[in-house]
């Protein structure tokens, strides 16, 4: 029987995904339906369903685009080659790439170009890491996921190695990783500034301390979303069952059969809304249940539009008026 249910914040969007998502309602704001968006914008299935219901069409493939279309690329980054032939057959290219994504790529191609041999830490066929090593040549580069792999690396060097990574991992998965590879390459260089992101960080802590309050924690996200299922990882490293679910129709009344306390978070790319509906959900089978909030923090930080959205909007007669609604409707 349910008495309790803790929801804790920092949850949901992060100041990425809101500027992704905002970035092809604008896109359709300015151009109107149907804008074209290679692969999801945000690795959310209510997200998609919400934009293609206002007129987005998700592609994976370029020959998918009609000729001369508007395309915008999701916040997970982009091999700058697809960038280039988007452009060259003629579409309207917007690029929604998250700016601590955009960070990595940056650090990546610095360091190629100074000599370094870069080891990247991801998961295999996430488009993050597909996007970075479009910017740098192969063999300049190895993938690993976990720290059992460090041992089995083969590098072309030791003097100049530096280890880049997906920026949605967990800090306790990424934090055994570099330790091995520090062990084994005492040299390897780590980046002035850690590439997992901000909000990555911050769900992850409070999703550890909302795990040592409760007996079962729901985790709202995607199961194609990594930061998401990062979150369910922290909460079952603190002992507590935890399970993601896309919503409450993904939820089976049999777990809660011993839970007393019930905790509730979201990943990044996960939409408040189903939030809401998931207390509702809780409170249809439990009326009696309490519902506190805990706050481990607070989170300001919000991105721009794209350069070139803006440009484009000013163009065409949007306007000061028109910038600052899309920076209001970004802070959901």
């Amino acid at each position: 029987m349910i008495k309790k249910v803790i929801l804790v914040k920092p949850r949901g969007f992060c100041a990425g995904v809101d500027r992704a998502i905002d970035t092809v309602e604008a896109s359709l704001d300015v151009f109107g339906p149907p804008v074209y968006v290679k692969h999801a914008i945000v690795h959310n299935v209510h997200v998609v369903s919400d934009l293609e219901k206002r007129g987005a069409i998700f592609v994976e493939d370029l020959d998918e685009v009609p000729p001369k279309s508007v395309l915008v690329f999701s916040a997970h980054g982009t091999d700058p080659k697809v960038k280039e032939e988007a452009k060259r057959r003629g579409h309207r290219v917007i690029d929604a790439t998250c700016p601590l994504v955009t960070k990595v790529h940056l650090e990546a191609i610095r360091y190629a170009k100074e000599g370094y041999f870069i080891i990247y830490v991801g998961h295999r066929g996430h488009p993050e890491p597909i996007g970075v090593f479009g910017e740098i040549k192969k063999g300049s580069y190895a993938m690993i996921e976990y720290a059992d792999e460090v041992a089995k690396l083969k590098v072309p060097q030791e003097e100049k190695l530096v280890h880049l990574n997906q920026t949605t991992l967990s800090i306790s998965d990424i934090s055994k990783t570099i330790s091995a590879l520090k062990k084994r390459f005492p040299r390897i260089v780590t980046p002035p500034s850690s590439d997992i992101c901000f909000a990555t960080t911050n769900r992850q802590t409070a999703a550890r301390e909302l795990a040592k309050k409760c007996d079962l924690v729901l985790v709202i996200g995607s199961a194609t979303s990594s930061n998401s299922q990062r979150l369910r990882d922290v909460c079952e490293e603190e002992g507590t069952t935890a399970y993601l679910v896309d919503d409450e129709a993904k939820v089976r009344e049999k777990w809660f059969s011993a839970v007393k306390t019930l905790g509730i978070t979201s990943g990044a790319s996960a939409p408040e809304y189903l939030m809401d509906r998931m207390v509702s959900f809780v409170r249809g089978k439990y009326p009696n249940v309490s519902v506190e909030k805990l706050e481990i923090m607070n989170e300001e930080i919000k991105f721009p539009l794209p350069d070139d959205l803006v440009s484009i909007a000013f163009e065409s007669n949007k306007g000061t008026k028109w910038v600052e609604k899309h920076r209001v409707s970004s802070q959901r």
